[in-house]
């Protein structure tokens, strides 16, 4: 294991678990459909937990070119790194959403509606007014990449003992999605992750479904641009406070 590797692996469950809850609430005859919002945020948040699990130990768990670009603004991380890491992160999230494609085909192909068919892809707005959905990624990534700025080991006494939590220190990047999600995700679907909506999006465009209709490449930017600019703005923040 590399951190490269660990990266598209990490990523890569992140989209199986957090795209495959996506496609057991929305598309037909599955056991989950019709399971609501509360289950598709908690899937997102344990699927983050899966993946932070996996990768943490090797590289920190990233999963999400917002979270890199924020950590190398705040100097945090080398920015040499950054592109092979977003590189990883974009191929872990291909990979990722593919085999949720593939285990779902047959509820794909059962699903007549291609917007169903997108969501368990990439986002989109639940009212659609281009700047403010922006505003609202930039907010949900800011509240993510402040929060981990923040984030601190467990330690124990005076002392200051540090606790080994072992895979248990992944929970709170879980609760901290899982919180994201309920509170700001009703806007625009919270991707929080432009790896975690490009790519999908790439795979929607190119995965055969009965019906499938257009990748909205139109919106595509939004989730892109929205978590970055979110996650430099909490970087500049944390370093102005610091």
């Amino acid at each position: 294991m590399s951190p490269i590797l660990a990266e598209f692996i990490g990523t890569a469950l992140l989209l199986l678990l957090g795209n495959g809850v996506v496609a057991n609430v929305v598309l037909n005859k599955t056991k989950g459909n019709s399971g609501g919002w509360i289950v598709i945020t908690t899937g997102w948040a344990l699927a983050v937990y899966v993946g932070v699990v996996v990768a943490g130990p090797y590289s920190g768990a990233h999963l999400n070119p917002a979270v890199s670009v924020a950590l190398a603004a705040a100097g945090k991380f080398n920015w040499a790194d950054v592109p092979m890491f977003v590189l990883a992160q974009m191929g872990g999230a291909m990979l990722g959403t593919s085999l949720v494609w593939y285990n779902y085909k047959d509820h794909f192909d059962a699903t007549p509606d291609n917007g169903l068919q997108r969501a368990c892809f990439c986002t989109e707005p639940a009212i659609r007014k281009p700047l403010r959905n922006f505003i609202c990624e930039v907010t949900g990534a800011f509240v993510l990449l402040f929060t981990i700025f923040y984030f601190t080991n467990a330690e124990l006494g005076t002392e200051k003992t540090p606790v080994g939590l072992g895979s248990l220190g992944a929970v709170p990047v879980a609760f901290l999605v899982w919180a994201i999600g309920l509170s700001l995700g009703g806007t625009t679907g919270y991707a929080i992750n432009p790896a975690r909506d490009l790519g999908p999006r790439i795979m929607h465009a190119i995965l055969p479904m009965n019906g499938k209709g257009h990748s909205d490449w139109a919106y595509a930017w939004v989730p892109v641009a929205g978590p970055l600019a979110g996650g430099v703005l909490a970087a500049a923040l944390y370093l102005l406070l610091k």
